[in-house]
């Protein structure tokens, strides 16, 4: 038996923009409200959530997620608008 499977992604000039594994990443953010617990739970390292956060970032017309330092106040990160439109529209 045979399965058809395929991917998409947005790609821009500079390279890929948004994919299934960017989206699942900005999800996971909107339910954690951390980039650090988002990367966590879909067992990603930090830097790497970092890296496709900031390509995303860089690459939308808008800013898709703002982080927040931590320290005693806490970091955190949030799904702009733009963002939650983003995922929806994916």
């Amino acid at each position: 038996m045979f399965k058809i499977k395929s991917r998409i992604w947005i790609e821009t000039e500079n390279g890929m923009f948004l994919g299934n594994g960017r989206v699942r990443l900005l999800k996971a953010i909107l339910e954690t409200g951390s980039l650090s617990a988002a990367a966590k739970s879909l067992e990603m390292s930090y830097k790497k959530a970092w890296n496709l956060i900031d390509s995303v970032n860089k690459n939308a017309a808008e800013i898709v997620v703002v982080t927040n330092v931590g320290g005693k106040a806490g970091g955190g990160a949030t799904v702009t608008d733009y963002g939650k439109i983003l995922i929806q529209k994916f």
